[in-house]
């Protein structure tokens, strides 16, 4: 031990045996390296972000301000395209019948997709069960919608058949006025509620388990842990899922494209049908971008106060 002692402070009392620190312009390669290798990865994302969102922003902004219906040039009208969307009913009711979608869309996905979560999470944790819940999300908007279109039709559809075998009467489904927007909404619920479930299973997955294991200990339920504990610590991915699929429920157009085409009488004619229909059905390209730049920058809004109210920038765990 003396001779372990003498030989630490030898080390210490010596200079020429100690480290010399790094030199600046090390540190600086360094940096600059590293800055070099960042902007490497993020260049790709950045190109593509630049190529495919903001410059056709800037240019619908554009075509927003003009009168053009893509057979003649341009004319300048100023705000004239956002005047008429104020008094045009057709928009506000696109408008309400997308807020009606999402108000039959969100709350069920969340709630089947954090069922589904917490129960994989309690019972299995095999892969291919996960792949069974995520499978519809894999497939595509039209494939599913034509599906469903199918399984669901009056007269041939595999679902009325049973129907009109328990002795029921055949339901119109997607060609009922009342009964439309709901389909709709069911079929996207179907859709989406696996990616939701395997967003919040992750989220789960992280929560330590020593915190359910000291509130077990206290005596507590396992209502009491889910409320106290699984839903405070969920609150990063609730915002995250809740952000994007409100925003993507209000650019649904492709399910209703196939299934109803806005119909039966415009009982599904959202918001984003609308526009295309403008658009490419009656040629107005700056009325119909006008309405889409309203449509993001309401979308702008509702992220920024859902992340506010629900403190995306804190993490409780922490």
């Amino acid at each position: 031990m003396r001779v372990r002692f003498l030989a630490v402070i030898c080390t210490v009392m010596n200079p020429i045996s100690m480290p010399s620190p790094r030199p600046a312009h090390a540190l600086s390669a360094t940096r600059r390296a590293e800055t070099l290798t960042a902007w490497a990865l993020v260049l790709p994302a950045l190109i593509g972000f630049v190529a495919f969102y903001a410059l056709p922003t800037l240019r619908a902004i554009a075509i927003s301000l003009t009168d053009w219906n893509l057979l003649k040039p341009a004319h300048f009208v100023g705000l004239q395209n956002y005047a008429q969307m104020l008094h045009d009913g057709k928009f506000w009711n696109g408008m309400r019948l997308s807020a009606y979608y999402v108000l039959l869309n969100i709350p069920a996905q969340m709630v089947l997709g954090l069922f589904l979560a917490v129960a994989m999470d309690r019972l299995t944790r095999s892969l291919f069960v996960k792949s069974i819940v995520l499978l519809p999300y894999l497939l595509s908007n039209v494939l599913v919608a034509l599906i469903w279109l199918w399984m669901l039709d009056p007269m041939m559809g595999l679902v009325n058949h049973g129907i009109d075998a328990a002795g029921f009467e055949r339901q119109p489904f997607f060609g009922g006025v009342d009964q439309a927007m709901l389909t709709v909404a069911a079929v996207n619920i179907w859709r989406h509620m696996g990616l939701v479930a395997m967003l919040f299973l992750a989220g789960l997955q992280n929560i330590p388990r020593n915190l359910y294991e000291a509130a077990a200990l206290e005596g507590a339920s396992e209502w009491q842990m889910f409320r106290r504990i699984t839903l405070p610590l969920l609150r990063p991915v609730m915002v995250f899922v809740l952000v994007t699929s409100v925003t993507g429920s209000f650019q649904i157009f492709d399910t209703i494209a196939i299934t109803t085409n806005g119909g039966p009488l415009d009982s599904t004619r959202v918001i984003v049908h609308y526009i295309v229909q403008n658009a490419f059905s009656f040629y107005q390209m700056g009325y119909a971008s006008a309405m889409s730049m309203t449509l993001c920058l309401l979308m702008v809004a509702y992220t920024f106060v859902q992340m506010r109210i629900m403190r995306a920038s804190e993490n409780d765990l922490a």
